[in-house]
């Protein structure tokens, strides 16, 4: 009856699959760090002791680990890697890498920009690029909604409770509006110009975000880029210097 005498080889291999089921469950219950980490290194312990010992039920074991790693990395390492990627998109704004230019959102700007102009409204729309605005953005109100021009022309109608403040554009979408923006404290603007210009100047000394405005006084239409303000453009002249920034 030896064969059903447990060996020091059986001992060792019963002990690391409970020792695995044990550890397992603790790291689905607390699903922490260390424990995670703590987890992985008895895994490889594991191999390091069934290649040595030459243990059947560990082997079998592990060769299903082994069989379906991917896997298993991607559920174990789950937040991390959600993590990872929320931080890479904040920073390189990763929708841009499989989008293509926004050259096709600028017609219906440019078409709500001639109207406003035409009507003498002001308006303040803050095109995103590179740099993230979520900071400037909890001030306002976040719309996400497709471009069109009759809801432009709509949320800076001065019967609007939306039309103070700027309009963000960001992916080709409305993101938000009536966003509270820094204003520009250079002094060359400041002694000419009002709090829309300055506050389209502000935003654009602080980011790489390009910035269409309107005068309600005049209907001039300006462009505010690097903290420099072009005013008094014609819509083919803004038409170009908004083609230059997506080039």
């Amino acid at each position: 009856m030896n064969f059903l005498t447990p060996g020091f080889n059986d001992i060792i291999d019963i002990s690391l699959i409970a020792l695995l089921l044990f550890l397992g469950m603790q790291f689905f219950k607390r699903n922490g760090n260390l424990q995670l980490f703590g987890f992985l290194l008895i895994l490889l312990l594991s191999y390091f002791l069934t290649t040595l010992f030459e243990l059947k039920m560990m082997t079998y074991v592990l060769n299903q680990i082994k069989n379906y790693w991917f896997l298993v990395f991607i559920i174990l390492f789950q937040p991390e890697i959600r993590g990872v990627l929320a931080k890479f998109n904040q920073r390189y704004n990763l929708m841009k890498l499989f989008q293509q230019k926004q050259g096709d959102i600028y017609p219906k700007i440019l078409n709500a920009v001639k109207a406003l102009s035409l009507r003498s409204k002001g308006s303040l729309i803050v095109i995103e690029r590179n740099n993230n605005l979520d900071k400037f953005m909890e001030s306002g109100e976040i719309l996400d909604s497709a471009i069109s021009v009759k809801l432009l022309l709509t949320i800076f109608d001065s019967r609007s409770l939306l039309h103070d403040g700027a309009v963000v554009i960001r992916n080709r979408r409305i993101h938000a509006c009536k966003v509270v923006l820094p204003l520009s404290e250079n002094l060359d603007y400041t002694r000419e110009h009002g709090t829309r210009h300055l506050a389209a100047i502000g935003i654009s000394e602080h980011t790489d975000a390009v910035v269409v405005i309107t005068s309600e006084e005049t209907g001039r239409i300006s462009l505010a880029k690097r903290g420099v303000l072009h005013s008094n453009l014609s819509l083919d002249e803004l038409t170009q210097m908004l083609k230059d920034e997506t080039k």
